[in-house]
């Protein structure tokens, strides 16, 4: 995911990212733990991205105060 994507979105977009990316996560662990993933990387991917979008999310919370 790129971030210019990423910062074209409204804050509740971003947070319903946020979810879908957790809930990604939490797939891929279960798929790793049961032996069943196929691209190992994809976990740090996905963790990457949620930081991401939480920086997002902080840098526009903090522009929204100014």
């Amino acid at each position: 995911m790129k971030i210019k994507d990423l910062r074209s979105l409204s804050e509740g977009e971003l947070i319903q990212k946020e979810k879908e990316l957790h809930e990604e996560l939490f797939n891929l662990r279960f798929q790793h733990a049961t032996g069943q993933l196929e691209n190992t990387m994809r976990i740090p991917q996905v963790k990457r991205d949620i930081a991401r979008v939480k920086t997002i999310l902080k840098e526009k919370t903090l522009n929204k105060g100014k």
